[in-house]
């Protein structure tokens, strides 16, 4: 969530960045929350004067009856009456003020860096790099899909008759390649400095407004209503709530923690070719990792994130590319964000498999995520998280890749992983 401060202070840059996001309404939004903080600071005051009457006129009335002048003391006890009931008004249109203020900020996305380029959509975005090993296909080649059916790695009819369609049953190799995928993913991370978090797979609101799925205004979680709790559609939403409402020490910073988790997503209008087989589920395994950080190291922070995915990428041995997000394409909370895409050579098209984000003070400002610097003034951390990695497409790009006519060839940074370096 944007601070108060920011928006009052660079009214104008913030207006410029959230139409560079293509926010709706940026400008007429902005001026509300600017009346709405107005209106809340000038009812504050006229409660701070109320309180200070209050106090000199109650200190008084002791004072006259002491002196004997019982009248002026009764009339001093009138006003102070008169004082409280006008506060009690104030004081319900202060919090109705503040109440309205923060479901208007919560409505806000995040304001891009200037790094970030201009455009409205995914054609928009720029190719940062492009690296991996080129692949070879026998003519004949086979969509994932195939593959899984020919093989017996994923039942996707078995998925639609257990839950429905969109989550699929991986069986023999195919259970134990998704296994061995996600130890080296963990593996890599502790190797990394990254400290192991197993959390739940359900979250209250509370943690969904933290790090901002919540409003969900596209409808992709998982609600279930009863409880009010939220299956996750990512891990980074349960890691980072562990730092809601904690003062961090300067020493302590940068944390860095991963985790495996299922994620859930309704993708709710996704239909058509780019929804076949793995490439889009509604559950699935991910290996999340994340950082808390302070403001002027998060930068490199983040860079070391990008590193770490793209060394995951070049140990798959998978043709990838590196993309800045353009403003039009970035998620709602993110200050910047590179997606991380392998290509399908049987396909023929790219697939994205992580996205690594630096929300800056956004999500902290939610989570009231802070640290104490050296100067012991508390300020606000920043956040960071990518997928390292989501694991359909990586699977859908590492059978099709790898298909050969003895079988489908297993990464070597894999082989100690899976037990096998050939699934036939």
């Amino acid at each position: 969530m944007l601070t108060i401060k920011l928006i009052t202070e660079n009214t104008d840059a913030v207006i410029r960045g959230l139409e560079k996001k293509h926010f709706k309404g940026a400008q007429e939004t902005i001026a509300k929350v600017l009346e709405l903080n107005d209106k809340r600071r000038s009812t504050q005051n006229e409660l701070d004067k109320n309180l200070a009457e209050i106090n000199a006129t109650s200190k008084s009335i002791g004072q006259l009856m002491k002196a004997g002048q019982k009248e002026e003391a009764e009339a001093a006890k009138k006003r102070v009456a008169e004082i409280k009931e006008t506060s009690k008004t104030l004081q319900a249109e202060m919090d109705q003020a503040a109440a309205d203020l923060q479901a208007l900020l919560y409505t806000i996305p995040n304001i891009p860096y200037e790094e970030v380029p201009e455009g409205a959509s995914a054609e928009d975005n720029v190719v940062e790099k492009m690296g991996g090993m080129e692949t070879e296909l026998p003519k004949d080649a086979l969509p994932h899909w195939e593959l899984a059916k020919k093989y017996d790695l994923i039942d996707f009819d078995l998925g639609v008759k257990i839950t429905g369609a969109g989550f699929p049953v991986y069986k023999g190799q195919g259970a134990r390649l998704q296994r061995a995928l996600i130890n080296f993913f963990l593996d890599e991370a502790r190797n990394a400095g990254y400290t192991e978090i197993m959390p739940p797979t359900v979250v209250n609101a509370a943690s969904g407004y933290g790090t901002g799925q919540l409003p969900d205004k596209e409808g992709q979680m998982y609600h279930c209503e009863v409880d009010d709790l939220y299956l996750i559609p990512t891990a980074e939403v349960p890691v980072t709530n562990i730092y809601r409402d904690v003062i961090l020490d300067e020493k302590q910073l940068p944390i860095k923690n991963c985790a495996y988790t299922q994620c859930f997503r309704r993708e709710a209008g996704s239909y058509g070719k780019d929804v076949r087989g793995l490439n889009r589920l509604h559950e699935f395994s991910k290996v999340e990792i994340v950082r808390i950080d302070k403001p002027e190291h998060s930068k490199q922070s983040h860079q070391e994130m990008l590193d770490h995915v793209e060394g995951l990428l070049k140990k798959l041995e998978l043709p990838y590319r590196i993309l800045r997000l353009c403003g039009g394409d970035m998620s709602f909370t993110s200050s910047i964000c590179f997606d991380f895409e392998v290509y399908s050579e049987a396909q023929k098209r790219w697939l994205e498999v992580s996205s690594v984000s630096n929300f800056d003070t956004y999500q902290a400002n939610r989570l009231k995520c802070r640290y104490r610097d050296e100067n012991k003034k508390i300020q606000l951390c920043h956040t960071l998280n990518g997928s390292a990695l989501a694991l359909p497409r990586i699977v859908a790009a590492l059978l099709e890749n790898n298909q050969t006519p003895e079988g489908i060839r297993i990464p070597k940074a894999l082989v100690p992983y899976t037990g096998f370096d050939m699934i036939k």
